[in-house]
């Protein structure tokens, strides 16, 4: 990769990591319709990274209180906590399970068109039910946790969008769409933590002093641009909702659709 890719790359790994709209897809569309060479597993462990401290800043007193709360004798309300520890398991458990299948087979621009259009429909009516429905502003139940966490198992399939199907789940089971967006980005701590963890563990990872300034570079743009995006988009969901990222993902899957026909 050259400068140009890692800066593009590490840009769209750190602006839709917590859109809903698939950074998995976003960064798998530029080496299929650009011929551009896979980014290696060092590059994906540090724009994870970087969207990980993005979003442990953001939410830095947020997840202090979570820790205090998980002290012995705190007295504090953990009920949180368990929402998130709940919400964590189905997802890690299909993450072991189907990781070989997921990677030898959905990794494909047919699949990324569906799961686009797809859950970009779903978005839609979930964001649809929310504004014509009661909206809980209160924080996740433990027993909707598990039925969020079953849905972002889901995001295993490329396309289909971490921060985007666990808040259609949460749209669905009444919450405000603040509600339903914080709880996603927190839930994204563990979930991200756990991929890095598994990609550390690989024995693929290649990485040297001359690739060292890559790496560097795309820690700190994908920080830098995911921080910018989940303080924009906590206003964003709050004033206008969701629609605007429904017509991306449509305009998005249409496009690539297009794309597929006309190459066969």
């Amino acid at each position: 990769m050259d400068w140009l890719q890692v800066v593009i790359l590490a840009l769209i790994q750190g602006v839709t990591e917590f859109l809903p709209v698939s950074s998995s897809a976003h960064l798998l569309l530029p080496s299929e319709l650009l011929g551009w060479p896979d980014q290696g597993l060092a590059f994906d462990i540090s724009v994870h990274a970087g969207t990980l401290c993005a979003v442990v800043f953001y939410f830095r007193q947020t997840l202090f209180g979570l820790a205090r709360a998980l002290m012995p004798d705190s007295g504090l309300d953990r009920t949180e906590c368990w929402a998130l520890i709940i919400a964590t398991l189905p997802v890690l458990a299909a993450g072991f399970l189907l990781k070989e299948l997921i990677a030898d087979e959905a990794r494909t621009v047919v699949v990324i068109t569906t799961t686009t259009l797809l859950f970009g429909v779903l978005l839609g009516c979930a964001d649809w039910v929310s504004r014509r429905g009661h909206r809980r502003h209160t924080a996740i139940r433990t027993r909707d946790a598990l039925l969020i966490g079953c849905a972002q198992t889901l995001a295993l399939i490329p396309g289909t969008s971490r921060s985007g199907i666990t808040i259609t789940a949460a749209l669905f089971l009444g919450y405000h769409p603040t509600v339903a967006a914080r709880f996603s980005f927190l839930l994204s701590v563990p979930v991200i933590v756990g991929a890095v963890f598994v990609m550390l563990m690989s024995d693929q990872i290649s990485m040297s002093v001359d690739t060292g300034a890559y790496y560097a570079i795309a820690f700190l743009v994908s920080g830098c641009f995911a921080y910018v995006t989940i303080s924009g988009f906590m206003y964003w969901v709050s004033k206008i909702g969701l629609m605007p990222f429904v017509v991306y993902r449509l305009l998005l899957g249409f496009m690539l659709w297009i794309w597929i026909v006309e190459g066969l």
